[in-house]
């Protein structure tokens, strides 16, 4: 698995970020418009998989490969919207909330409570 690219990630949040605000958008506006920018995102991911099912009759088929693009433009646009959330810990704090995610759901990442013996 390769790591994230967050000088790239930090990058994009920043041209997003100059660019909103010659438009005069203050910062918490910007932060609803970059999560409101995830939902479409995942609404182009769902229509992919749609394509890829071939359940929609009007609009025939797609490949996956259709459906992947769109899936990790889902986690680019998430990954940005934290980087201008979160400029100055961003990667931390995912780091943190991953750990948070494994130990609820891995059995393997969970700690125990008291140290062993």
């Amino acid at each position: 698995m390769s790591g994230i690219d967050w000088e790239t990630i930090t990058q994009l949040a920043r041209r997003f970020e100059a660019h909103d605000t010659e438009l005069g958008l203050g910062a918490e506006e910007q932060w609803t418009l970059q999560v409101l920018k995830i939902a479409e995102e995942t609404g182009e991911a769902s229509q992919a998989v749609i394509g890829a099912r071939g359940t929609n009759p009007r609009k025939g088929t797609s490949p996956w490969d259709e459906a992947h693009a769109e899936v990790a433009d889902v986690v680019i646009t998430g990954l940005v919207a934290l980087a201008r959330m979160r400029p100055h810990d961003a990667a931390d704090y995912l780091d943190q909330q991953l750990a948070a995610k494994a130990a609820k759901f891995l059995p393997s990442a969970r700690r125990p409570s008291t140290p062993p013996n």
